[in-house]
């Protein structure tokens, strides 16, 4: 059924001395950030004086953050701990269940500077279910469970394909799981999340504007076996 996320030449781009030039593109990405350059322009700056592929530096732009940036996402991120979590949480289905799905298929993900772990799978308007969907949804279903969550609503974005058999899967998954789940297939997902509390996204400009978040991910990703995971 495929693997979501694979691409042959990651092996080469991000491994060995490839790799090791990333991290030290990506200190000079924080840097220029730091002093109010844009991510586009800095990216495109840096990777043109490394060679690096557009998937290298689609890596780097996912993966830093200035530290006022940083900072902010940090400020606003809700732990699990002594205090209460939200009853509620609002969670970026597409962008979630496809980090879990990169993970679990062996395919490359990033922890990145402000926490967060996100893939370089992309959307582009088409999805199709495979055969680690429903393992990614169940895992996402079972850590709310464990964080004893009362509830999670679930946005997927309308104008993608696929979006009503993903939200039946998981209903299907949250019955089977005892979570209550609410599943809303919309026309724009990030700019309804972006005015919420209690988010589980990694997109960096929902985790920039929402009330707060949750960063689910990482505690997620490391139950699993053989994930290749790189930070820069």
């Amino acid at each position: 059924m495929g693997r979501r996320g694979y691409i042959p030449e990651d092996h080469k781009q991000f491994t060995g001395k490839q790799l090791e030039l990333l991290q030290k593109a990506a200190d000079e990405v924080r840097y220029l950030l730091d002093r109010g350059y844009d991510v586009k322009p800095v990216t495109t700056f840096i990777g043109n004086h490394y060679i690096f592929s557009e998937r290298q530096r689609l890596a780097l732009a996912r993966s830093v953050a200035s530290a006022v940036s940083a900072a902010s996402r940090t400020g606003r991120e809700l732990l699990a701990g002594p205090q209460a979590l939200p009853e509620v949480v609002h969670i970026d289905g597409f962008n979630q269940i496809i980090t879990l799905e990169v993970a679990l298929s062996g395919s490359l993900v990033l922890r990145c500077r402000d926490g967060v772990i996100r893939d370089l799978a992309g959307l582009r308007g088409t999805y199709r279910i495979i055969e680690q969907t429903q393992t990614a949804v169940s895992l996402l279903l079972e850590h709310l469970k464990f964080l004893n969550i009362k509830r999670a609503c679930f946005y997927l974005d309308a104008p993608v394909s696929n979006s009503g058999r993903l939200a039946g899967l998981i209903r299907q998954c949250a019955e089977e799981t005892g979570v209550l789940a609410d599943v809303r297939v919309i026309a724009d997902v990030d700019r309804t999340l972006e005015r919420l509390d209690g988010v589980v996204s990694g997109d960096a400009i929902i985790l920039d504007r929402c009330g707060s978040w949750l960063n689910l991910m990482p505690e997620i990703v490391k139950q699993l076996e053989d994930v290749w995971i790189i930070s820069l």
